[in-house]
Formats: C-alpha cells, sequence, structure tokens
C-alpha cells in the first residue's frame, strides 16, 4: 500500500477507485452541498482501510463541534500502533471552529496519517493557504448537486452497476418524487432493489407498491396530460392531489408545470433538428424529445407565453398575495383549465 503526493484533480470515483487499489493520500477534504459522495468515500475508508484488529488503536472518529483544531492536529501527529497507518475521520467538520488553523498540519503531514475531513454542506474558500495546501498535499473534493434533469440518467447508471433496469418513465417518476438528494434516492433504489431480482427492470407498479408515489396521479402524469391538452385525466389529478395534500404540495407541482413550459418557449427558438441535440438544449432525457415537439405544436410561441403568465399569477396567489380564501386545489384546477383551453 501506497501514500501518494502528486497533485491532480479528482472525481469521487477516481479517489474510490485509487483507494481500493490500495493507494492513499495524507488528507482527503471531503466538502460541498451534494453529501452523498462525502458519505460514499468517508464510509469506505472508515470501513475497509484498517483491519478489525487494527482499528481500536488506530481509528478514531471526531465530531466537529466536540474537537478543537490543536487537538486534532496532536492526534493527527500520532505513530500508529501495531499498524503502518492511522486513520482520522472528522464528521461533521462544517463545526470545526477556527477550521483555517489545520494548515499548518496539512502543509507538512504525517505520512502514516490519513485524515478525512468531512466538510458537509460547505465549501472551502479557494483563496485561502488552507485550500492551497490540501492541493498540494492531499485531495480536496467538492460535491456539487445535480440538476434534476441529470437525476435519471444518474438512477439508470446507479442501477446498471447493481444488476437492475429501469425504463425512461419510471426514472422520471422517481425524480419528480424524490428531487436532487442522491442519498435519499440510492436508499429508495436500495430499498427497491432487495424485492426485485438481478437483471430485471424495476416498473411503475413496482414503484407504487413499495415507495408510494401513485403512476396515474403524479406531476410526471400531470405534465404528460397538460401536454396533450387532456383537461380531463390533469382534473382528475388534481382531484387526486387535493386529497393527499401534503405528499402533493402546490409549490412542486407549479414548479413541474413552470419548468415545462420555459422548456416549450425555448424550443419554439429551436433551429436545430437533431434530437440528442434537442435533448441537450432542453435538458432533458431524449426519450422525451417527440412528447415535447407534439406539444409545441398544441402551444404555439403565444400560448406558451400566455401559460407561463398564467403560472405566475397562480404561483403569487397560493402564497396568499391578493387571496385569502382560494385553496391550492381551486387554483390548479383554475389553472387546468387556462392551459388546456
Amino acid at each position: 500500500m501506497t501514500i501518494l503526493l502528486e497533485i491532480r484533480s479528482m472525481d469521487y470515483s477516481e479517489i474510490l477507485k485509487e483507494i481500493k487499489g490500495g493507494k492513499f493520500r495524507t488528507t482527503y477534504f471531503l466538502a460541498g452541498e451534494e453529501t452523498y459522495y462525502i458519505d460514499i468515500i468517508s464510509d469506505h475508508i472508515e470501513n475497509n482501510i484498517l483491519e478489525e484488529s487494527e482499528k481500536s488503536f488506530n481509528q478514531t472518529v471526531m465530531y466537529g463541534r466536540d474537537v478543537e483544531v490543536k487537538t486534532l492536529i496532536s492526534v493527527a501527529k500520532q505513530f500508529p500502533m501495531m499498524s503502518s497507518r492511522t486513520v482520522i475521520i472528522v464528521k461533521e467538520a462544517q463545526d470545526l471552529k477556527k477550521i483555517d488553523e489545520l494548515n499548518s498540519y496539512i502543509s507538512q503531514p504525517l505520512i502514516s496519517t490519513i485524515l478525512v475531513i468531512c466538510y458537509r454542506g460547505k465549501k472551502l474558500d479557494k483563496r485561502k493557504t488552507l485550500y492551497k495546501s490540501l492541493i498540494k498535499n492531499g485531495i480536496y473534493f467538492e460535491g456539487t448537486k445535480l440538476y434534476e434533469n441529470k437525476i435519471s440518467a444518474w438512477i439508470s447508471s446507479y442501477l446498471k452497476k447493481i444488476n437492475r433496469n429501469i425504463s425512461s418513465k419510471s426514472a422520471a417518476m422517481l425524480t419528480d418524487f424524490l428531487g436532487n438528494d442522491l442519498s435519499k434516492i440510492s436508499g429508495e433504489l436500495d430499498k427497491l432493489c432487495l424485492l426485485i431480482p438481478i437483471n430485471s427492470e424495476i416498473t411503475e407498479q413496482d414503484i407504487e407498491e413499495n415507495i408510494g408515489i401513485s403512476k396515474d396521479y403524479n406531476n410526471f402524469e400531470l405534465q404528460n396530460a397538460i401536454m396533450n391538452k387532456d383537461a380531463l385525466k390533469a382534473n382528475k389529478i388534481i382531484k387526486y392531489f387535493k386529497s393527499n395534500p401534503k405528499k402533493n404540495p402546490a409549490v412542486v407541482t407549479l414548479s413541474t408545470l413552470y419548468n415545462l413550459f420555459s422548456k416549450i418557449l425555448k424550443y419554439h427558438g429551436l433551429t436545430e433538428k437533431n434530437p440528442q441535440k434537442i435533448a441537450k438544449i432542453l435538458e432533458i432525457n431524449p426519450f422525451f424529445v417527440n412528447d415535447y415537439k407534439k406539444a409545441a405544436k398544441l402551444y404555439n410561441l403565444k400560448n406558451a407565453v400566455r401559460a407561463l403568465s398564467a403560472l405566475r399569477e397562480v404561483d403569487v396567489k397560493s402564497k396568499g398575495y391578493k387571496n385569502r380564501s382560494v385553496p391550492d386545489s381551486e387554483l390548479l384546477k383554475e389553472l387546468v383549465y387556462k392551459l388546456c383551453y
């Protein structure tokens, strides 16, 4: 096993590959809003670097709110006992006070210590000396949140690695319901995979039965109904939302529809005809390009602008502006009428 010192920018998969290959850095500073990657890397180090017999004396887990930088540096400078290395993991390091004082250690780390700093939800100021020292002597990794238009592809990729498949529509349903929290999504996918055989496809029925998303009454299906000006289906979904308001908040529905008409408006400005390029510009899965083509025919440029205006009006009313009594369900029902007729 080797400690590496060369400077190189790495993503999380490269970091894991290197660690699994027995090559380590003296410091891993794991930061950023997307905490999923922070947990994956730190958990692997915590569970796999040292043998169980070595952990008692050579592995320490600390929490940022409970430790001072001086104490952390003191522990990091201790040599291992009956082992080739020491592992120190600082969880919730965003609560660590005077973190810049770590620079004195990072700039001259102990070669036998692997220090892991989990700086969840935040990132370092790249102008600071600490950041520059990390780039020279360790790894600074910053996880960024994926945009929702990238989540479906992430879900498919995640499942492929564990020998499962999922349709584009089912992945879109999960994205609509779970958002872009990768930790939450991976947790739900892991639960599903306990029930779905290897080399099988996760269906809409599987999602409905095991995660609690209705395969017929959700924002994805509402969007499809609006795209096809199917007012009857759209109103059935709104009625379902009315009976389940906590699971179907109006703010999420309005956001979904606003994104829909923003994309339709953008589509009208395109001269590109290649489906792959259209998908890239609209930031959608290529599977859904034809749906947007059809919607653009039903909603010309003027109607798309009018739809966005109607959505803004309902949005402010749902927040109480010039509206003290009309419930969200009635506002959405009125909106469906304006959009479909």
